[in-house]
């Protein structure tokens, strides 16, 4: 059309631009609350301490997959794990809209955060301790919206066991079932 011509951009205003956007970054808002601390116990950090941790040990991964009825079971090294654990690290809880949107429940060994409205992607967290050492973590996750309902179970036993359980349902195209177990060889 006469009325859509692409002109050149200019050099500089393209440099301007990209300063620009790169600048926004630093705009964003912090995770941390006023005296530099965390609201939520950091499951983002502890994860992506744990995934460098992983790659430098690179264990051996009896790993089992299963898609509906379909199970595949491989013995396997993992290149990524930041990639294999990103459900975990997405479950962050510790941004500033939602500094006020969790329930906490503390004791010696357990601390429990569950969601104030069902709007919010993750909706309970669950972590064992002993001696401030993580023994496990549960994280329970629910979206819906008008096209898809998803529910997720992420458990991980650090040194030992992780497992993705995942139920998808998808208007039109039905419902898909996925669990990812791996069992790290020492």
């Amino acid at each position: 059309m006469y009325w859509c011509k692409l002109k050149s951009i200019p050099l500089a205003a393209l440099l301007s631009s990209t300063l620009l956007l790169s600048g926004l970054q630093s705009c964003m808002p912090d995770k941390t609350q006023p005296n530099g601390t965390l609201k939520y116990f950091d499951v983002s950090g502890y994860f992506k301490a744990d995934t460098a941790r992983l790659k430098k040990l690179n264990p051996q991964v009896d790993k089992t997959v299963i898609h509906n009825d379909v199970t595949e079971r491989k013995a396997v090294y993992i290149p990524n794990w930041g990639q294999e654990l990103n459900l975990f690290i997405q479950s962050d809880i510790n941004r500033p809209a939602w500094k006020n949107s969790y329930t906490v429940l503390n004791t010696d060994s357990l601390i429990i955060y569950t969601a104030k409205t069902p709007d919010l992607r993750t909706v309970k967290i669950m972590i064992r301790k002993e001696k401030n050492k993580v023994k496990w973590i549960l994280i329970f996750n629910h979206t819906k919206n008008l096209l898809y309902e998803t529910r997720e179970k992420l458990s991980y036993f650090p040194d030992s066991v992780y497992q993705i359980e995942k139920s998808q349902h998808v208007k039109l195209m039905g419902k898909n079932l996925y669990k990812i177990k791996g069992i790290l060889k020492h």
